[in-house]
């Protein structure tokens, strides 16, 4: 089997990894990439937009996790790259300005330390050998000692650890091999290299498979927080489970995209807006509804903080009005520094999302237009 061939079976794989996307609306949750189908446009930390190959070494896993793809009882064509035809195939396409970065990630494939040794020799050459600068994203497997950590944070940009589930006896329903102690001592292993200055520069990131089991959206967010205050997490990723033929889930109805949709948007309330968990609010099943967004269920639970007057406000304040953002909260405090804003048109000029906001607000101690007159406008 030629490379090309490989690529099309190893990137198709890869799509199940959503650490190297961000996929964190209702217009993204699509599990597609927007340029070729190895190619996916991730924007960074410091807000560049890099091209990714996001790829696997290997599906060949000698694991059997019941909701995977890859799983080691599934009649499906297995195949691996080495790493010096993945450096190849990388180059390759560098040379064609097809990518700017790599994610790499893969199965499990003869054994946790052959396969880790395998994707950190691709990093290894693409770094020291061809002096590859540009941003690279590393998995790291379950297994993996302290030594491949801390070479997978000296070559990579940012690496995850995929936790998959928020509770141990939920992650045994779905991957009975796998150990969530043994996944949150990786963890705990970056968190000490970074007390030493050694830490990936664009962070750490997670992911978890939602509705695969009885998991519950308090305790999927609860972890998440705890990982961002304890763990320095970047960020977490949710990925609603579908169904995969010749699984042992198979037969399961796939979770709905919108429970993704709101997970991720009170990830958001949480990693941008300031809001702890305490403040979400949940369903008498701990679920997060799915009728609206968390932030406009937040602020129809709490009428005593509203209206807020525009022109007098904090960025703290602004930003537990409906949509307002930490951009456009920005942009009012700049924009009042000069003049006041006068009117909802104002607003408007700004790029905020009057329909969402003017419930919640006063202009200079008035309520902003009937709906009406925002038709007008």
């Amino acid at each position: 089997m030629n490379n090309t061939e490989k690529l099309e079976i190893l990137s198709e794989a890869a799509k199940f990894d959503l650490c190297g996307s961000f996929l964190c609306s209702k217009e993204s949750i699509q599990r597609k990439p927007t340029l070729k189908g190895w190619i996916y446009p991730t924007t960074l930390p410091d807000g560049r937009t890099v091209r990714l190959l996001k790829i696997l070494l290997s599906n060949d896993c000698i694991h059997n996790c019941y909701y995977c793809a890859n799983r080691r009882d599934r009649n499906f064509q297995r195949v691996s790259f080495t790493a010096d035809e993945l450096v190849r195939l990388f180059l390759e396409l560098r040379r064609k300005n097809l990518v700017d970065g790599l994610f790499l990630s893969s199965a499990v494939t003869k054994s946790p330390k052959y396969t880790m040794e395998q994707m950190l020799k691709t990093v290894e050459i693409l770094r020291e050998k061809h002096n590859f600068k540009g941003y690279i994203h590393l998995k790291i497997l379950p297994e993996s000692s302290l030594d491949y950590i801390e070479a997978a944070i000296r070559y990579a940009d940012r690496v995850s650890v995929n936790l998959e589930a928020p509770k141990e006896d939920y992650l045994k329903e779905i991957a009975p091999e796998k150990n969530l102690n043994l996944l949150m001592s990786k963890l705990e292993m970056i968190k000490k290299l970074s007390e030493r200055n050694l830490k990936p520069k664009s962070g750490i990131t997670t992911q978890f498979v939602v509705g695969a089991t009885r998991e519950k959206d308090i305790e999927i967010l609860s972890l998440t927080f705890k990982l961002y205050q304890e763990y320095n997490l970047s960020r977490a990723y949710f990925s609603a489970f579908q169904p995969i033929p010749q699984t042992p889930l198979e037969e399961l109805h796939p979770t709905p995209t919108w429970r993704e949709v709101r997970l991720y948007e009170a990830d958001f309330l949480i990693r941008k807006y300031n809001f702890s968990i305490d403040e979400l609010i949940f369903d008498e099943n701990g679920n997060l509804p799915l009728r609206e967004d968390p932030k406009i269920i937040w602020a129809k639970a709490n009428p005593q903080f509203f209206p807020i007057e525009i022109n007098t406000a904090t960025y703290e304040q602004l930003l537990r009005i409906p949509g307002i953002g930490p951009i456009s909260a920005k942009k009012i405090i700049k924009v009042r520094k000069e003049q006041k804003i006068k009117d909802i048109k104002d607003l408007k000029k700004l790029g905020i999302q009057v329909e969402r906001c003017k419930n919640y607000i006063l202009i200079n101690g008035r309520r902003p237009f009937s709906e009406k007159q925002l038709s007008l406008l």
